[in-house]
């Protein structure tokens, strides 16, 4: 398939990207929380494209996956935004455009829109989706949707799990500002393929089984760190 000659591909703009979210973003994220990177060396030699799926809880999630994933990893990592939010006006779709390469994500499902996931990913572009829909308003990690397991089945693009831990503590739904000095993890798992024989739902529920694991294994440790 022909490349895309648009923003999600354009070298200029992944250079714009860089300096909004390595020099401005994730230097506000990072100054303010106490972030541990896990498992890391699990996405070593991952080529693009990919489908990050992670549980999500607060605003901080994008920020959070896009500043600790290496760099040439997240240059060109898209990450799908509601539509009927981040870009209903001129300024929230043009700084999620920015910040986050985004991708408008239709929850209504009657207003399809000419940039899916499905193409992105066709076109070598890796794609960020939080699979329960909408952020967790207790931060206990809901139901995932199959639509990421489709589109890695569909396209052969791994699914890269991670689990975040803390970034509810730190900014939940609701609030306007994260706590600062709060503790965060960000729990890589290594990339998962569906398997022979896999509908979609039977693999989502695998990654969102990994994720819980990773999320578990690791969330009294990252948490302990709240009152020392």
């Amino acid at each position: 398939m022909p490349p895309m000659r648009d923003r999600f591909t354009s070298p200029a703009m992944a250079n714009a990207r860089f300096v909004a979210q390595r020099g401005l973003l994730k230097g506000v994220v990072w100054g303010m929380l106490r972030v541990e990177l896990i498992g890391r060396d699990k996405i070593k030699g991952v080529k693009r494209p990919f489908v990050v799926v992670a549980n999500h809880s607060s605003h901080l999630d994008a920020p959070l996956i896009m500043g600790a994933l290496p760099r040439p990893l997240a240059r060109y990592l898209a990450a799908g935004a509601a539509g009927d939010y981040f870009f209903d006006v001129w300024w929230r779709r043009g700084l999620t455009a920015l910040f986050f390469n985004a991708f408008p994500v239709d929850r209504s499902g009657r207003n399809p829109r000419n940039v899916s996931a499905k193409t992105l990913l066709e076109h070598g572009v890796p794609v960020l989706v939080f699979p329960e829909g909408t952020r967790s308003r207790d931060g206990v990690i809901g139901h995932f949707k199959p639509g990421a397991a489709a589109l890695s089945a569909s396209t052969g693009a791994p699914v890269l799990p991670i689990a975040l831990i803390g970034a509810h503590e730190a900014h939940p739904r609701g609030s306007k500002w994260p706590t600062t000095g709060l503790p965060i993890g960000v729990v890589f798992g290594a990339p998962m393929y569906v398997n022979e024989g896999e509908n979609p739902t039977e693999f989502m529920a695998r990654v969102r089984a990994q994720v819980v694991a990773m999320y578990d294994e690791h969330s009294a440790r990252i948490m302990k760190k709240e009152s020392t």
